[in-house]
């Protein structure tokens, strides 16, 4: 099929919840991408974070295959082998003592949310309330685009769930104000994704943490977009020598095969039993075995070291177009998590890109981001900064 009559089965098929799109994107190797009428891209956007590891890499597609041979599915009333695999990698590799499994991001953020409830009321000290921060990005489901700090999301949605509290995010003060007895948990994102690309003060987290600690507050940290080495370390609480009690996975963890995560102490998993929460596709074989191989490639010596020094690389020639061009207000994020803040809405630019062969995405109106799989090479950098540099230079 051609991208026309893609688009046309799509425009009499599919709900419109993303609106118009400019391509049909067929097939992906490494950091490239096609369109159904053949067009190479270089993708700078991994799928909003998630093809870490490129597309279709060699191990989690041998792992995939291998896997839909052996066993697709099977309830979780019976154990799972690459499940209970990928538990212990990511309790070996983190603050965590055990883990859930689902669907995605927001499925994931759900289960903090409500172990975080279901914690306190097990101890007999019921503590509703929730305290998420503005221009947070939680997921869609109606308890996460409650915590969810942007009323875009929220338009229409309403009366949202009660019990959910926004205060600013990186202002300590505000965080203090807002620990009323009745708080039980915070949830942040280490670095703000769909926000802008926000990354806090260098102390920030670290007196969240003291000052959740000291109030007797679970800290929970939204690492779908921050974890599995976006921002140079394999998760993002690792930069401020800080854990969490509870912390969200999701994106990159399958590198494309559906599957969310949420892990928390061994304590704070006392407040689930059996029958409090379920998810009948979450952890099954096929998306866990995908996310073994995907956290196996993630956590070999020196990957995720040299994925921070080709990000250092590209905040580098990116600082160098900012002192050249005064629309840039300003270039921000950690590793391979860039935001470019602009004076002038960045839809245009992102438009120019894609003409140009370049697939990226932005973090609100007026910022542009880029957050390409960990594959990339400073020469894919090059190559779109001097696109980027000659859109800007003839803005």
């Amino acid at each position: 099929m051609n991208t026309d009559e893609i688009k046309q089965l799509n425009d009499n098929h599919i709900i419109n919840t993303y609106g118009a799109r400019k391509m049909a994107l067929v097939r992906g190797e490494g950091m490239k991408l096609w369109d159904a009428d053949g067009k190479e891209y270089l993708d700078f956007f991994a799928g909003i974070a998630v093809a870490n590891l490129g597309h279709c890499h060699p191990a989690v597609t041998d792992a995939i295959c291998k896997q839909a041979h052996t066993l697709v599915h099977v309830s979780n009333l019976y154990y799972i082998e690459p499940q209970v695999k990928l538990a212990a990698l990511l309790c070996k590799h983190s603050f965590a003592d055990r883990w859930f499994f689902c669907n995605g991001g927001a499925e994931a953020n759900e289960a903090a949310l409500k172990i975080a409830r279901r914690y306190w009321a097990e101890k007999g000290t019921p503590k509703p309330v929730l305290l998420s921060t503005h221009q947070s990005f939680h997921g869609r489901t109606m308890a996460t685009i409650t915590a969810t700090g942007q009323p875009k999301y929220q338009k229409g949605f309403e009366p949202l769930m009660p019990g959910i509290r926004h205060i600013e995010y990186d202002d300590v003060a505000a965080l203090e104000a807002a620990l009323t007895p009745d708080v039980g948990a915070v949830i942040l994102e280490p670095i703000q994704g769909e926000g802008g690309v926000r990354v806090p003060d260098p102390g920030y987290l670290a007196k969240v943490r003291a000052l959740c600690t000291s109030k007797n507050v679970l800290l929970i940290f939204d690492e779908v977009q921050t974890g599995l080495g976006r921002t140079g370390k394999l998760f993002a609480y690792e930069h401020y020598g800080v854990k969490p009690d509870i912390m969200t996975l999701a994106k990159g963890l399958g590198n494309g095969v559906p599957i969310g995560a949420m892990g928390c102490t061994k304590e704070v998993a006392s407040g689930f039993a059996p029958g409090s929460h379920a998810c009948t596709f979450g952890g099954n074989p096929l998306s866990t075995a995908a996310a073994v191989a995907t956290m196996t490639a993630l956590t070999a010596p020196g990957f995720i070291e040299g994925a921070a020094r080709t990000g250092a690389y590209f905040f580098d020639k990116l600082d160098t177009l900012a002192a050249k061009y005064s629309q840039i207000v300003e270039v921000r994020g950690k590793g391979l998590m860039i935001g470019i803040e602009m004076k002038d809405p960045v839809a245009p630019v992102i438009e120019k890109l894609l003409d140009a062969g370049i697939v990226c995405g932005p973090a609100g109106p007026n910022v542009l981001r880029f957050i390409p799989p960990l594959i990339v090479t400073t020469a894919d950098i090059d190559r779109v900064v001097s696109i980027l540099d000659g859109i800007l230079g003839g803005a």
